[in-house]
Protein backbone atom coordinates (compact mmCIF):
# COMPACT_ATOMS: atom_id res chain seq x y z
CA UNK A 1 0.00 0.00 0.00
CA UNK A 2 2.93 2.32 0.68
CA UNK A 3 4.10 1.86 -2.92
CA UNK A 4 0.86 3.41 -4.21
CA UNK A 5 1.61 6.63 -2.33
CA UNK A 6 4.78 6.90 -4.39
CA UNK A 7 3.59 5.52 -7.75
CA UNK A 8 0.39 7.59 -8.10
CA UNK A 9 2.14 11.00 -7.90
CA UNK A 10 4.87 9.77 -10.27
CA UNK A 11 2.23 8.56 -12.76
CA UNK A 12 0.36 11.88 -12.53
CA UNK A 13 3.62 13.78 -13.07
CA UNK A 14 4.49 11.74 -16.15
CA UNK A 15 0.96 12.24 -17.48
CA UNK A 16 1.23 16.02 -17.05
CA UNK A 17 4.57 16.06 -18.90
CA UNK A 18 3.12 14.00 -21.79
CA UNK A 19 0.04 16.23 -22.08
CA UNK A 20 2.19 19.39 -22.10
CA UNK A 21 4.49 17.88 -24.76
CA UNK A 22 1.47 16.89 -26.88
CA UNK A 23 -0.07 20.37 -26.65
CA UNK A 24 3.28 21.94 -27.60
CA UNK A 25 3.64 19.73 -30.68
CA UNK A 26 0.08 20.45 -31.83
CA UNK A 27 0.55 24.22 -31.47
CA UNK A 28 3.89 24.13 -33.30
CA UNK A 29 2.29 22.50 -36.37
CA UNK A 30 3.89 19.10 -36.02
CA UNK A 31 0.78 17.29 -37.29
CA UNK A 32 -0.37 19.68 -40.04
CA UNK A 33 0.70 17.66 -43.10
CA UNK A 34 1.17 13.96 -42.46
CA UNK A 35 1.12 12.76 -46.08
CA UNK A 36 3.23 15.45 -47.78
CA UNK A 37 6.69 14.22 -46.69
CA UNK A 38 5.78 10.64 -47.58
CA UNK A 39 4.83 11.66 -51.12
CA UNK A 40 7.69 14.13 -51.49
CA UNK A 41 10.31 11.43 -50.91
CA UNK A 42 9.02 9.59 -53.99
CA UNK A 43 9.44 12.59 -56.28
CA UNK A 44 12.66 12.75 -58.28
CA UNK A 45 13.47 16.42 -58.83
CA UNK A 46 16.36 15.66 -61.19
CA UNK A 47 14.27 13.68 -63.68
CA UNK A 48 14.52 15.40 -67.11
CA UNK A 49 11.11 13.99 -68.07
CA UNK A 50 9.48 16.37 -65.59
CA UNK A 51 8.34 19.39 -67.69
CA UNK A 52 9.84 22.01 -65.36
CA UNK A 53 13.25 20.30 -65.28
CA UNK A 54 14.01 20.21 -69.00
CA UNK A 55 17.33 21.74 -69.90
CA UNK A 56 17.27 24.41 -72.59
CA UNK A 57 18.72 23.21 -75.92
CA UNK A 58 22.35 24.08 -76.49
CA UNK A 59 22.74 26.56 -79.34
CA UNK A 60 25.13 25.27 -81.97
CA UNK A 61 27.59 27.63 -83.55
CA UNK A 62 26.35 28.36 -87.03
CA UNK A 63 29.56 30.16 -88.06
CA UNK A 64 31.63 26.95 -87.94
CA UNK A 65 29.15 25.18 -90.27
CA UNK A 66 29.31 27.96 -92.92
CA UNK A 67 33.04 27.56 -93.47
Amino acid sequence: MDALYLLIPIALGVMVVVVIAFIYTVKSGQYDDLEGPAHRILMDDDDPRIPGNQKPPVAEEKDSQRD
